[in-house]
């Protein structure tokens, strides 16, 4: 017999719990054991009045934000409008049923005051990492590092080509990039200058290596260990790859300073493989190099490449292949390299000059003043530790891929070195929280009957 639903009548009182409505299997409840606010009103007490008005409390923001980032929810209208409704997100955010979601002003202000003048999101994330040490997800011996393109909140076609076209007073963000004109991660990592800059985000890039249509843009920098793939920093930088080099160094003195880690040896791409980013690593902290070496001195044209000469350490010369002898004077040009020079007599007389040097009277050999490093990551380059890092160093791209497709950050929505900082570190707690809650989920309770 079809069942007929008794009419409505309404109840006098209501039992009603948000614990037992929010699902025990719920990604929040896994979050949620892992978040420890309690040092946020000590870290922000110096920046809040005693005396007036009470504010929205900080930690119901940072609730509220965990949760847009953690879910994918980039507006903060609609973050408000979520939390209102969403019973799961009024659990995590500790709100009830009746509680009061903040207007979406709230954010802004909170954000580009107190939360930037206290560095607290910089916090939240260090906080967590810290947590993932605890739990036993950071090894400590092998990093990796890589950078990925994010668009700015900027049009394409709206711009001007010289910084002077700037007005100083047009917006936070113009501020801000007249600032960092000369910090090596933004307007100092270059002298090229930029074909087109941005009116209302100067400091995004103008570029194409994205391999679409030129934008502006920023790159989001991830600084990983490779054990359990936990993000140990992150750092926004110019869409140039000098700025990447320069927040890779950035980053691994911070982690040891702040986290006191420093791995072993660190994985990258061939853009951190230039001769001075090889021996920073090797020379100045200690760091194995698993990084293919830059290196532009392979001919085309079938003539002898250096590869064909062989270095003599103790003697410091360079023996060609037809067992002549090519030294130097010990001067360092500009470009920090040696010139290894051969006798003009012996490669006039040399049969094999048309195969070395056929448009000049003698051979030249550049040799960088930190070959040392870049032999030593060629030595590295042949061991089965080497191959074995190079496959662990993917899991950094599966972060970004990660963060754009699972997060939905493919297109940066604040401004300014900033901007692109704070929803960075943001986007990194994000994933470092639902990490933890992959490993480590809420234990599952049974209902008794």
């Amino acid at each position: 017999m079809m069942g007929e639903r008794a009419a409505m009548q309404d109840e006098l009182f209501y039992g009603f719990s948000l614990e037992r409505h929010v699902p025990t299997d719920h990604l929040l409840r896994s979050v949620d054991r892992f978040v420890d606010l309690s040092d946020i009103r000590r870290h922000l007490a110096p920046f809040y009045s005693p005396v007036g008005r009470p504010s929205i409390d900080p930690e119901l923001l940072i609730r509220m934000l965990i949760v847009g980032y953690c879910f994918g929810i980039r507006s903060e209208r609609r973050l408000c409008d979520e939390v209102h409704l969403n019973l799961a997100y009024r659990w995590f955010c500790r709100l009830g049923l009746d509680g009061d979601v903040p207007d979406h002003s709230t954010f802004s202000k909170t954000r580009h005051g107190r939360f930037r003048e206290a560095d607290l999101l910089r916090e939240l994330f260090e906080t967590v990492v810290r947590r993932c040490m605890a739990e036993g997800l950071v090894g400590g011996d092998g990093f990796a590092v890589d950078a990925s393109m994010i668009v700015a909140d900027a049009h394409r076609q709206r711009g001007v080509k010289r910084t002077d076209e700037l007005d100083p007073k047009a917006n936070r963000a113009v501020s801000e990039y007249l600032a960092v004109l000369d910090d090596a991660a933004f307007g100092g990592a270059t002298p090229v200058d930029p074909k087109f800059i941005s009116l209302v985000d100067p400091a995004a890039r103008w570029t194409a290596s994205g391999g679409g249509p030129a934008v502006y843009a920023y790159c989001i920098n991830y600084l990983i260990d490779v054990n359990q793939a936990v993000i140990v920093d992150v750092e926004p930088s110019t869409a140039v790859r000098q700025a990447e080099v320069t927040a890779a160094k950035t980053m691994i003195e911070r982690v040891h300073d702040r986290l006191n880690l420093w791995p072993e040896w660190l994985a990258a791409d061939t853009s951190y493989g230039s001769a001075e980013m090889l021996a920073w690593l090797v020379h100045e902290r200690g760091i194995e190099p698993h990084i293919p070496v830059f290196d532009k001195s392979k001919r085309k044209d079938g003539t002898f490449s250096r590869e064909n000469f062989t270095y003599d350490h103790e003697r410091d010369i360079y023996v060609c292949p037809a067992g002549s002898h090519l030294t130097t004077t010990g001067t360092i040009g500009d470009d920090n390299e040696l010139r290894y020079r051969a006798s003009k007599y012996d490669c006039e007389a040399c049969p094999l000059k048309p195969q070395c040097c056929p448009r000049s009277p003698a051979r030249k050999i550049p040799r960088s003043i930190h070959e040392g490093a870049r032999d030593m990551a060629r030595d590295i380059a042949k061991t089965e530790g080497y191959q074995t890092s190079r496959y662990k160093r993917k899991k950094v791209e599966m972060l970004f891929a990660h963060l754009k497709r699972i997060l939905k950050i493919g297109r940066l929505r604040l401004r300014g070195p900033s901007g692109a900082r704070d929803e960075f570190l943001l986007a990194a707690t994000a994933q470092n929280l639902r990490k933890l809650a992959k490993l480590f989920p809420a234990p599952q309770t049974v209902m008794v009957t």
